[in-house]
C-alpha cells in the first residue's frame, strides 16, 4: 500500500547524474561542457584531463559519476556510451562584501553553477 514508484526520468538505455554545488559560473561551465556533448565517453574523459579549463575537473567527477549509474544501477555497457546530454544552469550566489573608500563597500557575489550529464548507450551498426 506504499507510495507509487518514483518514474525515472530518462530511458532505459539512458543513465544520468547531477553536480548540483560546482563553484563558478554557469557560462563557464558551459564552454565545457560543449566540449563533451556527443563524444563517447572515452573520449570525452580525454578531453576532460587534459583540458586547462578549471571546471573540467569538476565536470570530469560528473561524468565518472554517470559511467558508474550506468554500469552498477542499470547494467548498460561502458564501452558503447555516449554523452547524449550536457546541461548547465544557475544554482545559488554566495552574497559577500568589500569594503571600499570612503566607508563604503561594494557586494561580491560567488555564483555556483549546476550540471546535468545523460549518458545513453548507443548500438554499433554493422
Amino acid at each position: 500500500m506504499g507510495k507509487a514508484q518514483n518514474p525515472r526520468r530518462v530511458a532505459d538505455n539512458e543513465a544520468l547524474s547531477v553536480g548540483t554545488q560546482i563553484r563558478g559560473s554557469a557560462q563557464k561551465l558551459n564552454l565545457v561542457a560543449a566540449l563533451i556533448r556527443g563524444h563517447k565517453v572515452e573520449d570525452a574523459l580525454n578531453i576532460l584531463s587534459f583540458s586547462k579549463k578549471a571546471m573540467a575537473v569538476d565536470v570530469r567527477k560528473v561524468l565518472a559519476s554517470a559511467i558508474a549509474n550506468a554500469e552498477n544501477n542499470h547494467n548498460l555497457d561502458v564501452d558503447s556510451l555516449i554523452v547524449s546530454e550536457a546541461s548547465v544552469g544557475k544554482s545559488f550566489s554566495m552574497k559577500r562584501w568589500h569594503a571600499r573608500g570612503r566607508g563604503k563597500s561594494t557586494r561580491i557575489v560567488k555564483p555556483f553553477s549546476r550540471i546535468r550529464i545523460v549518458v545513453q548507450e548507443k548500438q554499433e551498426e554493422a
